[in-house]
């Protein structure tokens, strides 16, 4: 007996005269469902870039982000057998908790495959919003492992595969935040914004744009960690990143969409990338703020501003998507360690103590400078060695002291090795 193929949404791009009808289609099936977010003017971007920045609040949605567009589209336009057969999702957390809150709303029986790597916060929003109509599956380490598990899941019980972002019915859903922006807008943006993983958000705001706002500056944003649009672009098709960095788990994606890459690139879109620290201090930047709590991927747009990622001209009216809020409290610390690092205010040391008093002192006064503090000390005293190693960690009163500091180290008679970031002990740290 063959495996049946998983039932998935359409895989061929739009023409330019489909895709607004069925954009159009998807924002009536989402009257009533989603959220129409504000659109907010933001101060501390204004002032910083001197734009007019407006932020569109997806992390006020329903779910706490714009993925319910997208899976509540696709999953309401289900015929009753595909009903029946129940539906199938693989997910970071985001669109695992619009495919619940679907499921739920709509009476659909689902499966949500998420990898170990998402934060528990969002496994326990998907529950709450399922209920009783849906199972929580956790397996693998990254988004891509969990998908491939719920392929098989969907092709063995013929149930229909909802994919987070490579699918025409939920990138049509995804382009209703684009509608909503140049309505609540009133004229056309200089500059969009826009977080970018697998490209569904990307594609489909970046389409309608195109055709709307064709004067439109569009620049899609990754976590330079796991930049597989940019590095689909170059190849000229969807290529598999060889290893990436799952921090930003909302946007970690391996490779990009087969159907929203064609979209991505005839929008015309720029692809920039930034660092996992920048995301870090924009985040906690909206928090101690604004008062924002914003997830990693919900982050990028305007980390992309806040770090000057994306150079805007002053007067320029820019418009960025802040677009989950499911970041799990737990995680706050980690995200002020890469953000310390990023800003050059935290770094660590393997530092060779002598067996003999005054060695600890002596680092003290000859090393260490007026406004350096030791954050981190683990030592390790050996009677059968004549020096003890200590895995030290100091933070700077300013990103400027660092060249003091190794100053002062060269000239110590003390063996002090720098653990840089990127190398395999830093890995271990951070």
């Amino acid at each position: 007996m063959s495996t049946p193929v998983p039932a998935t949404a359409p895989s061929t791009a739009p023409s330019t005269d489909a895709f607004p009808a069925g954009v159009r289609e998807a924002a009536h099936r989402l009257a009533g469902v989603a959220e129409r977010t504000p659109l907010q003017r933001n101060a501390r971007l204004s002032a910083l870039t001197g734009a007019d920045v407006r932020l569109k609040r997806e992390d006020l949605q329903v779910g706490r982000s714009y993925k319910i567009r997208g899976a509540y589209n696709t999953i309401s336009r289900l015929d009753d057998a595909a009903r029946s057969a129940g539906v199938v999702c693989a997910s970071a957390g985001n669109h695992g908790q619009g495919v619940a809150y679907a499921c739920r709303a709509l009476q659909v029986r689902g499966h949500v495959f998420v990898p170990g790597t998402t934060p528990r916060q969002k496994r326990e929003r998907i529950a709450a919003l399922g209920g009783d109509m849906v199972e929580l599956v956790v397996t693998g380490d990254s988004y891509d492992e969990a998908a491939a598990a719920a392929s098989v899941r969907a092709a063995t019980t013929g149930a229909t595969l909802v994919p987070a972002f490579d699918a025409l019915s939920t990138v049509t859903g995804q382009a209703t935040v684009a509608v909503e922006i140049l309505e609540q807008l009133g004229s056309a943006p200089d500059v969009v914004v826009l977080p970018v993983g697998g490209g569904g958000l990307l594609a489909g705001c970046g389409t309608w744009l195109r055709i709307h706002s064709p004067g439109t500056r569009l620049v899609g944003v990754e976590p330079a960690g796991a930049a597989s649009m940019a590095a689909a672009l170059a190849a000229g098709q969807p290529v598999e990143l060889p290893e990436i960095d799952t921090f930003v788990d909302g946007a970690a994606v391996r490779r990009a969409g087969a159907v929203t890459y064609p979209l991505v690139r005839d929008c015309g879109a720029e692809l920039l990338a930034v660092p996992e620290g920048q995301i870090c201090t924009e985040m906690l930047d909206l928090y101690q703020v604004e008062g924002v709590i914003a997830e990693p991927a919900g982050a990028l747009a305007s980390a992309a501003l806040s770090g000057e990622v994306v150079r805007v001209e002053p007067g320029q009216t820019v418009v960025g998507v802040l677009s989950g809020g499911n970041n799990d409290v737990m995680r706050y610390a980690e995200v002020v360690e890469r953000s310390l690092v990023h800003r050059g205010l935290k770094h660590y040391f393997l530092v060779e103590f002598p067996q003999e008093p005054g060695a600890l002192r002596r680092f003290l006064d000859e090393v260490l400078g007026p406004d350096d503090d030791i954050v981190l000390f683990e030592y390790v005293k050996r009677d059968n060695r004549e020096t003890g190693a200590a895995l030290t960690g100091i933070e700077l009163g300013s990103a400027e002291g660092l060249a003091g500091l190794l100053s002062r180290i060269e000239a110590s008679p003390l063996r002090i090795q720098h653990v840089a970031p990127g190398t395999t002990a830093y890995r271990f740290l951070v």
